[in-house]
């Protein structure tokens, strides 16, 4: 069975000054998630791993990158799933974490429930010993700098997200050498979101999806939209051969949302498709990277042994 891992780092306009950054992102995090593969780990810690590669990496919107609510807070959400058992774990507007993945997967591993949300995900998090840092840790000083010249202004989620200030979501899918799969995705949201606002992402169904039977899924996008069609879910559904892009598709067409995913298959087929202007996106196989960016763009380099 061939190890895959494939990554993204959020479908949207992403503008030409962090476009290297956030290639150079995705692929450092599908070569950590790969490592783990290859070590024989399982695709539950490789997908870990890839996601925690870019909640450090402040050029992506989650961890370190996140962006602030209209409050001038930062909360977090996050979803992992086992395809093996079905097992999965999700926090909900958690605060002052830099890795909320490990925080769901802890709530995976640690407790009955499938998710946690707000001052419930903190308290869990302080029980377990999960370290927790300050907010302004967790935010650039690119991204103060916006959220004060855009607080005064008054606009929906959709248009925030249609922006090029509307950053996005980060995520992983990889299949093991056990024929396992599973997924992952992190977002600090949108910014100016509503206090208390949660998109798809930890939404299982919707942000990520897997099992063994079918594959594994994360989504990027207009979270709305994403949990109006549960395009996760509607992804794995598909039995052709380019799923990804007929339930986009339907997302466009039905609710008029834009967005993108990343799937992989239990026999390690795999797929990085959008809608949006762009998504940073990275797979491994075989010990071939393959990344893009731009609408049809995939370009190939040799792993070092």
């Amino acid at each position: 069975m061939k190890a895959v891992v494939v990554v993204h780092g959020g479908a949207w306009a992403i503008p030409d000054e962090i476009s290297k950054a956030s290639v150079d992102g995705v692929k450092a995090a599908a070569r950590d998630g790969f490592s783990v593969l290859r070590r024989g780990g399982s695709a539950v810690d490789a997908v870990e791993s890839a996601v925690r590669a870019m909640e450090d990496n402040t050029v992506f919107d989650a961890g370190h990158g996140s962006v602030l609510n209209t409050d001038g807070e930062v909360e977090l959400d996050a979803i992992i799933m086992d395809g093996r058992t079905l097992a999965s774990g999700a926090v909900s507007s958690v605060r002052n974490i830099a890795n909320p993945v490990s925080l769901a997967r802890a709530v995976m591993e640690k407790t009955d429930h499938v998710m946690l949300t707000s001052r419930g995900a903190n308290l869990f998090a302080k029980k377990i010993g999960m370290v927790t840092l300050p907010t302004d840790t967790l935010v650039t000083e690119y991204e103060r700098n916006e959220w004060e010249k855009h607080k005064k202004y008054v606009t929906g989620v959709k248009e925030l997200f249609n922006s090029q200030w509307g950053h996005d979501t980060v995520g992983a899918v990889a299949v093991d050498c056990s024929g396992n799969v599973a997924c992952a995705t992190s977002t600090g949201g949108i910014r100016n979101k509503m206090v208390g606002r949660v998109g798809d992402s930890p939404i299982i169904g919707s942000g990520g999806y897997a099992d063994n039977r079918s594959g594994a899924v994360s989504c990027t996008g207009h979270g709305e939209s994403i949990l109006k069609v549960t395009l996760a879910r509607l992804v794995l559904l598909h039995t052709e051969q380019d799923a990804v892009e007929l339930s986009l598709r339907y997302m466009g067409d039905r609710v008029r949302g834009g967005g993108g995913a990343i799937a992989v298959s239990p026999s390690g087929e795999w797929a990085a498709k959008f809608t949006t202007e762009r998504m940073a996106w990275a797979a491994v196989e075989h010990d071939v990277l393959w990344y893009g960016l731009d609408p049809n763009e995939k370009c190939k380099e040799q792993l070092s042994q």
